[in-house]
């Protein structure tokens, strides 16, 4: 049985448990899921089950990867891993089930090249600020739609400042602030 490499998910919502059961029936690791989908190990398992799926053990997983095919395959979905999300030797090898020097043995096979710390530091860096600009966009179409800052920090289950900021750095033309209450009008009568 050859695995099909877990795809990943740019919304957990989309992970639906039918896609999580078949790609672990073709071969992935729970693990190899929990990092793909970018949902934790127990909705993974939730969702599996949910699904009705039946659970392997870990040699019954390293027996299926003894095939060159599946060696291949797993090989080559860590080097998507490494090359496009930035994992870490690390990362690699608690997916696939190794050791790092396992892992990176299956990385180099695949035709990766081993990065610096200081390479995946700023691989990662450059991640983060496209999804936090990305984050900065949407919160900027919610509020010029009328949201509040409040209400987009609730949301967001970030603070004011932040959202502030994140408002700011996509450009967003704030509203003027509204008084109300008792000092608001102690302001008008003067």
């Amino acid at each position: 049985m050859n695995p099909t490499p877990p795809t990943p998910a740019s919304h957990s919502d989309e992970v639906t448990a039918q896609a999580l059961r078949e790609q672990y029936e073709s071969g992935a690791t729970v693990d190899e899921l929990v990092t793909a989908s970018g949902l934790s190990h127990g909705t993974v398992l939730n969702r599996l089950h949910d699904a009705g799926t039946a659970m392997r053990t870990s040699w019954q997983t390293r027996r299926m990867r003894e095939d060159p095919q599946m060696r291949q395959r797993l090989a080559t979905h860590l080097r998507a891993l490494y090359d496009e999300h930035g994992a870490t030797l690390a990362e690699l090898a608690a997916t696939a089930g190794e050791t790092r020097r396992g892992a990176r043995s299956l990385l180099i096979e695949a035709g990766g090249t081993v990065r610096t710390t200081q390479q995946t530091l700023r691989m990662r860096s450059a991640a983060q600020a496209a999804e936090r600009q990305k984050l900065a966009l949407s919160l900027r179409a919610k509020y010029e739609a009328g949201a509040t800052v409040p209400k987009l920090a609730q949301e967001c289950n970030y603070s004011a400042g932040t959202v502030y900021r994140l408002l700011h750095q996509a450009g967003t033309r704030m509203r003027a602030q509204h008084r109300h209450g008792p000092a608001g009008q102690a302001r008008k009568r003067s």
